[in-house]
């Protein structure tokens, strides 16, 4: 997995935002949006200024059958659905809201995204935050907060009335959990004959807090994007490197450390610490109208614990009127060792065995964080009203070769092999 969160030896207690205090956040980030809107819109009758408020949600109920560990639709939430609890309205409940304003060549963008993160919080997250300039009618920059331009649905993965089904596929889209990064893109757009183009670089870096005093850092993060468009066929193609740091499994490579060579080793090669990741990424939709099919397909390459994997989906349905029935498989492989020996125990003392016997046993508890898992989707979406759409989706994935899949919060019980069946309801809207 590219940016994934490998199980943490420590036991934490997570408190949940009642409803109330979840929308109670969202809601003062909205109201302070609506304050510079209207500050934009009332200034507007002197200046071209123009501005928009909107906003998307996701109200989402998921049940699972395991009792052994969580289904959650990202690494980055406290729990989910199976062992934390029965049904889960945490998997893919959200709410997000947006500012744009404009002037001439000049625009910019401000995007508020409340979602429960690893310490089971719904505090508001800036997803969002930066100024674009249209310096011709072909060519954009925007500098600060920007998406990544990876997988198709970089720019609304998180705005689940945009999708078909429920969810973006966890197999693939979990490989990069990250949605953007701080710096600065170009977009060039062209055509050649009835091809439309859309060629981006980008730059920046990200520094996010996961929980506690554990961060995520990524420097140097630089890639290019190219996205073709013809009648009912799109595609996209990026390219994605960076330098990554984690404190992920640092007390663990410490005490590694102390057994010599080999421990350095050891360490050396899984610590996350500014580790260089390679992602490459390509998909398409075909959607005249009626039917649509799309496919994607990732490669993550970082040597860490981190490992490199390979994940791809494929899936479609068919519009009858309000009705659209779905179809859909995934699956994510490990293209890089889930398990290793460790440390040499032969000739140790029996007290320096124990204590190496254990942190072998760590090392591979964290290897096994590396997703191998397949999975089978099918369901159907209701567009009940112009802007609000009722979704119901059955899961049937399985997690193998002795790997937790993209499940979290995996007991002392938890077997790989197991199939587990996944339920999910979600009311998406817009406004």
């Amino acid at each position: 997995m590219l940016i994934g969160l490998a199980p943490r030896f420590d036991t934490m207690t997570y408190q949940i935002s009642p409803l109330g205090t979840w929308l109670a956040a969202v809601l003062r980030s909205s109201v302070l949006a609506c304050g510079i809107a209207a500050a934009s819109g009332a200034y507007a009758a002197t200046d071209p200024f123009s501005w928009k408020f909107s906003g998307f949600g996701t109200l989402g109920a998921v049940h699972a059958s395991t009792r052994s560990a969580d289904f959650t639709s990202t690494v980055l939430r406290a729990n989910g659905a199976g062992a934390t609890e029965r049904w889960s309205p945490d998997v893919d409940s959200r709410l997000g809201a947006q500012l744009d304003v404009s002037r001439g060549p000049w625009s910019t963008v401000l995007q508020v995204v409340s979602e429960q993160d690893l310490e089971g919080s719904y505090r508001p997250n800036v997803e969002w935050a930066n100024v674009k300039y249209q310096v011709t009618p072909d060519l954009a920059v925007r500098l600060g907060r920007i998406a990544l331009p990876v997988f198709l649905a970089a720019d609304y993965r998180k705005i689940g009335y945009v999708l078909p089904w429920v969810r973006t596929p966890v197999e693939v889209y979990g490989s990069l959990p990250l949605s953007s990064s701080d710096g600065v893109d170009a977009t060039w757009r062209w055509s050649a004959g009835s091809l439309r183009n859309a060629t981006q670089v980008f730059y920046g870096r990200t520094d996010t807090r996961l929980y506690e005093e554990r961060r995520l850092k990524a420097r140097g993060i630089a890639g290019l994007s190219h996205s073709i468009e013809q009648g009912a066929l799109s595609a996209r193609m990026s390219a994605l490197t960076g330098v990554v740091s984690m404190d992920i499994g640092n007390e663990l490579f410490t005490a590694m450390r102390a057994f010599g060579p080999q421990g350095v080793a050891l360490a050396e090669h899984y610590a996350i610490e500014s580790k260089r990741v390679v992602m490459l990424t390509g998909g398409f939709t075909y959607d005249p109208g009626q039917w649509f099919v799309s496919a994607e397909i990732g490669r993550a390459r970082t040597r860490s614990l981190l490992g490199r994997t390979t994940s791809m989906y494929a899936g479609g349905g068919y519009r009858f009127g309000d009705l659209t029935p779905y179809l859909g498989y995934a699956k994510v492989r490990a293209d890089s060792a889930t398990t290793d020996q460790g440390l040499n125990l032969a000739g140790l003392p029996p007290r320096m065995g124990a204590i190496g016997a254990m942190l072998n046993a760590g090392l591979n508890v964290y290897l096994s964080a590396t997703p191998i898992q397949s999975s089978v989707s099918t369901g159907v979406r209701w567009d009940v009203m112009d802007n609000v759409a009722l979704k119901a989706q059955y899961d049937r994935l399985r997690p193998t070769d002795g790997s937790r899949g993209t499940l979290i919060n995996q007991r002392a019980d938890f077997r790989s092999g197991q199939t587990v069946h996944v339920a999910s309801f979600a009311l998406d809207f817009v406004f």
